[in-house]
C-alpha cells in the first residue's frame, strides 16, 4: 500500500551439516550395551557353575557351560555393534567388556577344558592318570594365560597390523580373538553332549590341543573380523537371507554346524599364514663381497 514503508526480507542462512549442534544421546543408551556385556558375564558364571557339578554320571552339565559359553559369544559381538551403530562408546564400557571377557572366555573355557578332558579319566594306571592331570591343569593355564594375555594386547595396540597382510580392503584381526578361542572349546564340549573323556588317547589329543588354542591368540597371524559386514548397505536381502540359513542350521543341528564353525575359523588363520608363507616372495641374495682383481703378472 502508498505510504507503508516497504519491509525486507532477510534471508537466513542455511547451517552446514557440520555445523550443526550435535544431538546428545540419552544417557540411557549408554546402559544398552553394558547389559549385553552383563549378560554376557552371567553366562561366565552360569558355565563355570555348570561345569563344577560336571560328572561322568552327569554330563549334561558340561553340555549346558558349553552352551553357555557359545551364547556368551553371541552377547559380546552383539555389545560392540550396539555400542558402535547408537554412538555409546566408552571407557568404562570397553574395560568392563575386557574383564568380562578374561572370566567368560579365559577362566571359564579354562575350567571346562580340564574338566572335561582331564580330571574325570577313569582309574587306571595312577600314575599315568596323576600325570595327564597335571599336564592338562598346565595346558588349561596357558589357554587362560593366553586369552588375557590376547586382551591386554588388543587394548594397548592402535591400528596392529598381522604378519601375514590380506587384502587392503578387508579387516583382521591379529591373532584369534579369545571369544572364537573359547568357542572351539565349548563346540568340541558341546559336538560330544559333554560326554567328557574317558581314555588317554583322547586326552593326549586334548592335551595338544588346548594349548595350540591359546598360541593361535596370542599369535599375530591374520583372523577375518567380518567388521566389514554392514546391514544398512542398498542389498542387504542376500546377506539376511543367509543368516537365516545359518540360524536355522544352527537350531536343528546345533552339534555339527558350531563344530565346524569353530573348527573352520580356527583353521582358517593356520591356512592363510602357510598360504603366505609358501607364496611369499623370497628376499633377494646378498650380493658376493667385494674382491680386488688380481693384477696381471
Amino acid at each position: 500500500m502508498d505510504g507503508m514503508p516497504e519491509t525486507s526480507v532477510v534471508e537466513i542462512p542455511k547451517r552446514r551439516k557440520e555445523d550443526r549442534p550435535v544431538r546428545r544421546q540419552r544417557k540411557g543408551m549408554y546402559i544398552l550395551p553394558s547389559l549385553f556385556t552383563t549378560a554376557n558375564l552371567a553366562a561366565g558364571y552360569y558355565a563355570i557353575m555348570q561345569t563344577m557339578h560336571g560328572t561322568v554320571a552327569e554330563p549334561w552339565h558340561f553340555d549346558f557351560a558349553a552352551k553357555a559359553i557359545g551364547f556368551a559369544v553371541l552377547f559380546d559381538g552383539l555389545d560392540g555393534r550396539i555400542a558402535r551403530m547408537t554412538k555409546t562408546s566408552s571407557d568404562f564400557g570397553r574395560e568392563l567388556d575386557s574383564l568380562a571377557d578374561v572370566i567368560t572366555f579365559g577362566v571359564a573355557p579354562a575350567l571346562l577344558a580340564y574338566m572335561w578332558g582331564f580330571h574325570l579319566l577313569p582309574p587306571i594306571d595312577p600314575e599315568i592318570r596323576s600325570k595327564i592331570g597335571q599336564l592338562g591343569a598346565v595346558a588349561s593355564f596357558l589357554f587362560l594365560v593366553a586369552g588375557a594375555s590376547r586382551l591386554a594386547r588388543f587394548n594397548i595396540t592402535v591400528n596392529p597390523q598381522p604378519s601375514n597382510p590380506g587384502r587392503p580392503d578387508k579387516k583382521y584381526f591379529v591373532g584369534m580373538p579369545i571369544p572364537a578361542g573359547a568357542g572351539v572349546i565349548a563346540a568340541i564340549v558341546h559336538r560330544a553332549l559333554g560326554e567328557p573323556l574317558t581314555s588317554v588317547a583322547p586326552s593326549a589329543v586334548w592335551l595338544c590341543m588346548v594349548p595350540v588354542v591359546g598360541y593361535l591368540m596370542v599369535s599375530t597371524w591374520r583372523f577375518y573380523s567380518f567388521k566389514d559386514i554392514h546391514f544398512n548397505t542398498r542389498q542387504p536381502f542376500r546377506l539376511i537371507v543367509l543368516l537365516s540359513a545359518l540360524f536355522a542350521l544352527i537350531w536343528f543341528y546345533s552339534r555339527w554346524v558350531l563344530f565346524a564353525i569353530a573348527l573352520i575359523y580356527m583353521f582358517s588363520g593356520v591356512l592363510w599364514r602357510l598360504q603366505w608363507i609358501f607364496r611369499r616372495r623370497p628376499s633377494p641374495p646378498d650380493p658376493p663381497a667385494y674382491k680386488e682383481a688380481s693384477q696381471p703378472s
